[in-house]
């Protein structure tokens, strides 16, 4: 399955993670809620890959993620609140198979009493008028997560007088002045003060059942019926939107992966865990603050009819201090087959006084027309047939060797993944996929002959996920050609979606295994020689995600080498980090990934000292401006003044194809790889010149 379709199901589940309601009237499940319950439970039980125990130690988990759902950050809830619910670390799972929903579902209304009244709270000091002193030396807690539970109220109150000073503070920052930090802040609380009053019973159900499915693995959820058929309509690419998958992140919606050639990805304003905070419409000047909104309801503000624009308030995943916002706009559109097709280019490798061609084919995505395939149709479009149109054009140019690059390719049709392996090898086995029984079912590509023999790389990154990882896994295995880039996503399970009662389960049923035995789970493809990357795998990749399964292995099966690019990588990665030390971007990469990392670990706390704060924030711009401005001056460029201006030159899109050639950081992957190919090529030439 793909990475999108994964996440995009994955979100399904996450975007329970709601700001749910204090009713008047107390919710309570449905009928069509208990026997869902009680279904879900049994497939849990029977048909998950995982031999899951529903003893009192998964109770307990079930338990403590219900508490992470519902207060993850420990500001509402106090501790006496939770004990009369504690009896569920041990009877979660009776919970769950008798459809008994009522105590789950009240732990829930008290939370949400909290919650309510903590908005109250927070509007009543409003009315009282901001007189907000940033002259001190508190520091608010930026994580929270493994904090104690609060004994008192007092506590919690001295938490959100620093929790409203801070939020006072980020908008006076951005240069608001008083009346406009009170409008907004007011605004933004009685939002989610009107969002808790809207909270229905299939809301609560949904985070109850995220919290027992979660704590197996993280693409097994339930979906709501309106999740269903929203999931329906993204599969079917023709939701019109900006083509971008999210998710829940805590109080925010996080950027989970970009969908090849939508409009998020050709207008490049967003990146990978972005954290969206405000959406608004092109024509309106206001925009609605999402933090704290459900994600159904964020993607449906997003959503709009094709043509028109909607506006989003961004803090970009590289940004370490939550004021450093900034609004970009993104023209929805629909997503169409022909954007997500192969493209093939040459790029010219100046090598010994000659100038040298490598083919690259940049594969967005496993692809396949369905219905064009069902109905059967002769030239219906698919990965391998577009790839292997490329394959020819780039050998009729007389190209030395071809990378396929399959950076941010999430997977997609599995039999593509086979018959595009089949274009390089002479048939074999591509993947072992192991079910929830034990069984072993082997892919692979059964078609004699290949389509291209020559020297081969692939280029992957952390957004190489499912199908993608197999290729790059098999073309490994096989020694038919070298891995490069950075390690993959790890997303190495298979899930179902089964019909319920009421609803949908979605159900992790297998898993996928390299030939030589090796899970892609977790793990993902190692390549054989590495690139920097500003995706952090701390926040992107199989092994971010809770309670992901872990690596295993199967017997290998029989299979033939094609070549041994291991006896040349010592001299190849020699050769690459000769030139990665002399490339400004490879630098500018590896130097500016490993700051990001420094800050976010520094970064436990943020001052509510306004001095300070500006302070602290400068500094760390201070340090990007001198990695960019470094990068800059050794390509030949002007020096920016502010860091801001790097983003909106990228942005504004100012650079000519010729300038981001040189300029955009992640271009210098494809050329190094072409480099490296090339050095491969010439490798293995020598050889046989040296053996004949």
């Amino acid at each position: 399955m793909s990475l999108f379709a994964t996440l995009s199901r994955a979100i399904a589940l996450t975007m329970m993670l709601v700001i749910t309601s204090p009713s008047v009237i107390a919710l309570e499940p449905t009928d069509e809620q208990r026997q869902a319950a009680i279904e879900i439970a049994d497939s849990l039980r029977y048909g998950h890959y995982a031999n899951v125990e529903f003893d009192a130690a998964w109770s307990e988990n079930a338990f403590n993620r219900y508490l992470d759902l519902l207060d993850g950050q420990r500001a509402y809830l106090l501790h006496r609140d939770i004990e009369p619910y504690r009896h569920l670390e041990n009877s979660f799972s009776d919970a769950l198979f008798d459809g008994e929903l009522a105590v789950v579902f009240a732990l829930h209304e008290k939370a949400e009493e909290r919650r309510k009244a903590r908005l109250e709270w927070l509007l009543a000091r409003l009315d009282e008028g901001l007189n907000l002193d940033f002259d001190g030396n508190e520091r608010l807690e930026v994580e929270r997560d493994d904090a104690p539970w609060a004994r008192n109220e007092s506590e919690l109150d001295a938490l959100w007088e620093k929790r409203l000073k801070n939020d006072a503070l980020t908008l006076a920052l951005s240069d608001q002045d008083s009346e406009q930090i009170e409008t907004n802040l007011r605004q933004r609380y009685e939002g989610q003060l009107s969002r808790i009053e809207q909270t229905e019973p299939e809301d609560v159900f949904g985070l109850v059942m995220a919290a027992a499915t979660g704590t197996i693995d993280p693409h097994t959820g339930y979906l709501s019926p309106r999740q269903g058929e929203s999931f329906d309509i993204q599969m079917s690419l023709s939701l019109e939107g900006i083509g971008a998958m999210l998710q829940a992140d805590g109080e925010y919606v996080k950027v989970a992966s970009l969908v090849p050639g939508g409009p998020a990805d050709r207008a490049g304003v967003l990146e990978p865990a972005d954290r969206i905070i405000g959406v608004g419409q092109e024509d309106e000047d206001d925009m609605v603050n999402v933090i704290g909104m459900r994600l159904d309801n964020v993607v449906d503000l997003i959503r709009g009819p094709k043509g028109s624009v909607v506006r989003l308030d961004v803090i970009p995943a590289q940004a370490v201090d939550m004021t450093r916002s900034h609004t970009v706009e993104i023209t929805r559109d629909t997503v169409n087959l022909e954007d997500q097709a192969a493209q093939s280019e040459i790029i010219e490798v100046e090598r010994d006084g000659k100038t040298r061609q490598i083919g690259v084919i940049t594969v967005p995505t496993f692809y396949v027309d369905f219905d064009a395939w069902q109905a059967g149709e002769e030239d219906y479009r698919s990965t391998t047939r577009d790839v292997a149109k490329e394959v020819e054009k780039l050998k009729n140019s007389g190209v030395e060797g071809i990378v396929l690059d399959l950076r941010n390719n999430g997977g997609g049709a599995l039999q593509e993944a086979n018959s595009l392996l089949g274009l390089f090898i002479d048939r074999g086995p591509t993947v072992q996929v192991r079910d929830a029984e034990g069984r072993i079912q082997l892919y692979g590509d059964s078609e004699a002959g290949t389509l291209y023999d020559g020297p081969l790389t692939v280029l992957v990154n952390r957004l190489s996920a499912s199908a993608s990882e197999i290729f790059a896994g098999a073309i490994q295995d096989y020694g038919r050609g070298l891995v490069v880039g950075a390690p993959t996503f790890g997303k190495g399970t298979v899930q179902t979606l089964n019909d319920l009662s009421h609803g949908e389960i979605k159900l992790t049923r297998a898993k996928f295994y390299r030939i030589t035995g090796d899970s892609t789970q977790n793990r993902g493809v190692e390549p054989d020689i590495h690139f920097p990357s500003l995706i952090d795998p701390e926040r992107i990749g199989e092994s971010s995600l809770d309670n992901a399964l872990k690596w295993d292995t199967v017997q290998n099966v029989q299979y033939r080498r094609y070549g041994e690019p291991e006896n040349y990588l010592e001299t190849l990665t020699a050769r690459h980090e000769s030139r990665a030390d002399d490339n400004p971007n490879f630098r500018y990469l590896e130097q500016q990934s490993t700051l990001a990392r420094q800050l976010r670990e520094q970064h436990v706390s943020v001052s509510l000292n306004r001095e300070q704060r500006e302070r602290e924030m400068q500094a760390q711009e201070a340090e990007q401006l001198a990695l960019e401005n470094q990068r800059r001056l050794a390509l030949g460029r002007e020096a920016l003044e502010e860091w801001s201006d790097a983003r909106e030159e990228s942005e504004q899109g100012e650079q000519d194809e010729e300038d981001n050639e040189v300029m955009a950081p992640e271009r210098a992957h494809v050329l190094e790889a072409a480099e490296i190919l090339l050095d491969y090529a010439q490798l293995k030439n020598s050889q046989r010149m040296v053996k004949r």
